[in-house]
Formats: structure tokens, C-alpha cells, sequence
């Protein structure tokens, strides 16, 4: 009983701060920040990378293709590198989920220690500001309904996971999650999305209908990444910053993941409108 309280706490204060701070630009790019040092740490220990140096790639990163574009509201010459990026980081996440088709471990040599932070993670909390920033002004709804997909697919997943579960969808890296859970957590998330076409004044039906599918398979696919992590490093929690719910990674690495992917259909939508 005790467990089960101090998760809830754990979890209700990580989301109303999530939540408040995205009604306030400069306090999503500080929390997003934050998060982002604090997620990094936690992969640096999981990959057994000791270098500072991804701390120094990543605010680098962060300001320059985040930070920048989204308070002056326009690239200011930054498109054709910014496109560059973005491309770049796809392609280093495909190949992630490569990696998971195999029974081999993650290869973790220097220079792929150094991709995973920079085009993994440091790209992923780049591109989940810019979520918000598709309307060249600030947003908070596009990347609030993102995050409500996320935890509805999540929680739905464990729920039909839980109690309809029995065909494993990755066995030997996630032994509990299940072909029917991630389709419960799917199937949930567009029902969701047509609440969010509802009551946001973003996109319409069919494009949050999109988004969701894009965020249920992405972010399930950015967990069991992590999750391989976690068992190459033969730990259950990548941190233990959230009581009850382990690290900052494991509460983000979903939307870490999802958010190129996110961003590349807001892009698309962009160019044909």
C-alpha cells in the first residue's frame, strides 16, 4: 500500500509539472532542459560512457537548434541545418530499432556511444520543444496532446497487457509487454485523439488520428530501445530520481523517441498545406 502511494505521489507531481510549465514557453525550454541533463546522465551510466563531453554536445545542441528557433520564432538560417539534423537523427533511430531485431547486444564502442547521446537523446529533447513551435508561434496544446497520447498509450497497454496479454511482442528484452497490450494501448490512443481534434484548437481529426498511431508505435519502440539498454547494463530502472517509478528515462524515453518522428509529420503537413 505503502509502494502504491508514494508511485502515485511520485507520478502526479512529475505530471502536474510537466503540465504547468507547458503553459509558459520559457518554463518548457528551463524543464525540457533540465530533464534533458538529468535523462542524459542516466543514459551516460547505462552505456558506461564517462566522458562530459555529450553534456557540452548536448546544450550545444539544445540552444542552437532548439532554444534559438523557438524564441525568435523563425530558423534565422538555421532550415537547411536544422533539415540536415533532423534527417540524421531518423536515420541513426532506424538503425536503433535494427538493433533490436537481433539477439546480439547494442554495440557500445566510443563512436557509437557518441551517436546514441548526441542523435538519440540530445536530438530528442531538440525535437520535442520544436513540436510546439509548428505554428511559428508557441503552442502548448500540439505537445501537451502528444504527451496525453503517450501515457494513454502507455497505461492502456499495461492495462489490456495485464489482463488479455499472451503473445510476448519482444520476449527477451521486455518479457511483460505483449502483442495484445500494444494494441490495446493503439487502438486506446485514437480514441484519444479524436478528444484532442475535439477540444484543442490545433490539428484536425485525422492528423492527431495520425499522430497517435505514430506515437503508439514509435514510443513503444523508443521503450524497448531503452529497455535493451537497461538489460545490456543488467539494471531494472535507469535511475532512482522518481520514487516508485525509477529515472527520468524511463518516465521520457517514449517521447524521446516519437518526437523526430512527431516533428517529420508536422513537417509533411507543413509542406502540402
Amino acid at each position: 500500500m505503502k509502494e502504491v502511494l508514494v508511485r502515485s505521489l511520485s507520478g502526479l507531481l512529475y505530471i502536474s509539472v510537466l503540465i504547468l510549465s507547458l503553459f509558459n514557453e520559457h518554463a518548457v525550454i528551463a524543464l525540457f532542459f533540465v530533464f534533458g541533463i538529468i535523462a542524459l546522465a542516466e543514459l551516460k551510466k547505462l552505456i558506461h560512457y564517462k566522458s562530459f563531453f555529450p553534456y557540452i554536445i548536448f546544450t550545444i545542441l539544445y540552444i542552437v537548434f532548439g532554444y534559438w528557433q523557438f524564441v525568435m520564432k523563425s530558423d534565422y538560417g538555421l532550415k537547411e541545418a536544422t533539415q540536415i539534423f533532423h534527417v540524421t537523427t531518423i536515420f541513426v533511430l532506424l538503425f536503433l530499432v535494427k538493433d533490436l531485431f537481433t539477439h546480439k547486444n547494442i554495440p557500445l564502442f566510443i563512436s557509437k556511444r557518441f551517436i546514441i547521446t548526441t542523435f538519440y537523446l540530445s536530438s530528442g529533447f531538440v525535437f520535442i520543444i520544436l513540436i510546439a513551435q509548428y505554428y511559428e508561434e508557441y503552442n502548448p496544446f500540439l505537445l501537451l496532446g502528444s504527451f496525453i497520447l503517450i501515457w494513454t498509450n502507455d497505461t492502456f497497454a499495461y492495462l489490456v497487457g495485464k489482463n488479455f496479454g499472451k503473445q510476448k511482442l519482444f520476449e527477451k528484452i521486455s518479457p511483460k509487454k505483449t502483442v495484445e497490450g500494444f494494441l490495446g494501448g493503439l487502438f486506446f490512443s485514437t480514441i484519444a485523439s479524436y478528444f484532442i481534434a475535439t477540444f484543442t484548437e490545433t490539428l484536425g481529426f485525422t492528423n492527431w488520428l495520425v499522430l497517435a498511431i505514430i506515437i503508439s508505435v514509435f514510443g513503444t519502440l523508443g521503450d524497448l530501445i531503452e529497455s535493451k539498454f537497461k538489460r545490456q547494463a543488467n539494471v531494472k530502472d535507469s535511475g532512482v530520481i522518481m520514487p516508485g517509478h525509477g529515472g527520468l528515462l524511463d518516465r521520457l524515453d517514449s517521447i524521446i523517441f516519437a518526437a523526430p518522428f512527431i516533428y517529420l509529420y508536422l513537417q509533411l503537413l507543413h509542406y502540402v498545406s
